[in-house]
């Protein structure tokens, strides 16, 4: 896969709103201001784009001003990454607009950059999965960069300096502790630290031995979407007209990853997600899945015993409770890199670069 270079001090970063169009609501403002400092903190120059701003009315009705504004930060030499202000769960319809556009695609194979974001970002991975370039599956705007507590969560920063380094091989080891979701975004909450639990858990080995192959994934929710016509009734035809997701020969082999969004869906319908994953020989194929922590540890037992169930006649190989995902902290997972997962140690390894050198 197209690798970008890692980010150095001083480098232009977009910020882009692809889905929700929440950073630019005046109720966010306290948050915008954080994570534009945090950047700044991280020796970066944070360029916000042309609509990135323009809230969640006008972006929900103006999907073709979200996909401009990936265009435009692709098409700039100045910007050396990008990181999506949040997700959402219409991402989808910028697809048209960018995968029918031969100047942006052309612009995504000749500029690699730095692409970062989760949840229904995962739509724009599959998209540039598609295209050759490997991006990552972490840390957003809101999210992250603007977290209300006195710093940044340690675990998360580490992270985004992992995106200004580029070691041969990176092990992503588990947090020690993990934190609940905030219900408080409101100015007032500036400075509160988030309520920290100590990590009991750690990484589970549902089932498996050590296992090579290539990361790909994302958020089990907007995969769920884009397999059916739950949630959108187009969504699907758009997933299959622009091909987002894989066919099944292409799933032969890779690791899987897969984590569950801040909607906590139930039991019954994680079990149907996976169900859905299985009818599209998705976990028929891959050679082991690897799963993210649950959001505040919801349904944590349940899902556990789902995966296992679910997957009792493939004897598929699957690591629980990595730090990736809605829940807090989370690491970055690189599409399409070479991992190797040792079950009996319960390790994970990213056995390459993240980065080319410019």
């Amino acid at each position: 896969m197209l690798k970008p270079a890692p980010l150095h001090v001083g480098d232009h970063v977009a910020v882009v709103s692809l889905s929700s169009g929440t950073l630019g609501e005046l109720t966010q403002q306290h948050q915008l201001n954080r994570g534009l400092k945090r950047m700044r903190q991280l020796g970066l120059v944070p360029v916000m784009m042309p609509n990135a701003l323009k809230g969640r009315l006008i972006l929900q009705q103006r999907p073709e001003l979200r996909a401009a504004d990936l265009k435009t930060a692709f098409l700039d030499p100045s910007i050396r990454g990008v990181v999506a202000a949040i997700g959402g769960d219409d991402t989808y319809r910028t697809v048209p607009f960018l995968m029918a556009d031969e100047q942006f695609k052309t612009a995504v194979r000749r500029s690699p950059k730095l692409f970062t974001g989760f949840s229904d970002t995962t739509i724009n991975h599959l998209m540039f999965y598609q295209l050759g370039l490997q991006t990552f599956y972490g840390p957003n705007f809101l999210s992250d960069l603007a977290e209300l507590g006195p710093t940044m969560l340690p675990y998360t920063t580490k992270t985004w300096q992992r995106y200004f380094e580029n070691p041969q091989q990176t092990s992503i080891i588990s947090s020690p502790v993990w934190y609940d979701e905030r219900t408080n975004f409101s100015e007032s909450a500036q400075g509160t630290r988030r309520m920290t639990h100590t990590e009991m858990h750690h990484y589970e080995v549902l089932r498996g031995r050590t296992i090579s192959g290539t990361l790909l994934g994302g958020c089990l929710d907007s995969f769920y979407d884009l397999l059916t016509t739950t949630r959108y009734p187009d969504e699907r035809q758009v997933a299959e007209q622009f091909r987002l997701i894989p066919c099944a020969a292409e799933w032969r082999g890779k690791i899987l990853f897969i984590e569950t969004s801040d909607e906590q869906p139930q039991p019954d319908l994680f079990k149907r997600m996976l169900q859905r994953m299985r009818q599209a020989e998705i976990l028929t194929n891959v050679a082991a899945v690897i799963v993210g922590k649950p959001q505040n540890e919801h349904y944590y037992q349940e899902y556990r015993q789902i995966l296992i169930d679910e997957t009792a006649d493939l004897k598929l190989p699957i690591l629980y409770n990595i730090n990736f995902g809605h829940a807090f902290p989370r690491t970055a997972l690189p599409y399409g890199a070479q991992v190797c997962i040792d079950f009996e140690q319960a390790t994970l390894k990213i056995l390459e670069p993240w980065f080319v050198e410019a």
